[in-house]
């Protein structure tokens, strides 16, 4: 059963459901690879507006106590949930990681550019997002 909070006169689900999950909770999950390396954690989400489909995670990987730290966008398609490692694992090991699509903290993409999301797919092989405005 979900988990509740009551605002005023409303319950508000928090939690989780056996298939659906608070975007609240996704953020901070830790992200492994096949070899149950810890590549990073869930940063944030890019929801498509219309569809309600998550299309990207944003992963944060490296960095020391929040420096030097770089975010990582991945197609959300190639994250698996696995329940006994209580988190999302991805088919990339360090090494392709540090030469994917990354941006640090001062910089900020241009979600709306097609060429950018492109970059993106066609680096871990994915089709391509078509939920444009």
């Amino acid at each position: 059963m979900a988990m509740t909070s009551t605002t005023g006169t409303t319950d508000v689900a928090t939690d989780e459901t056996g298939s659906l999950i608070a975007a609240s909770k996704v953020e901070g999950t830790t992200v492994y690879n096949r070899q149950g390396d810890n590549l990073g954690h869930v940063y944030d989400v890019m929801i498509d507006k219309r569809s309600g489909q998550v299309a990207y995670a944003i992963m944060s990987f490296g960095g020391f106590l929040g420096m030097g730290e770089r975010y990582h966008p991945l197609p959300w398609k190639m994250l698996d949930y696995d329940t006994s490692m209580g988190g999302y694992v991805v088919d990339l090991d360090k090494d392709r990681l540090e030469g994917a699509p990354a941006y640090s903290a001062s910089e900020r993409p241009d979600w709306r550019d097609r060429d950018y999301t492109h970059r993106i797919d066609n680096f871990y092989g994915v089709t391509p997002y078509t939920g444009w405005v």
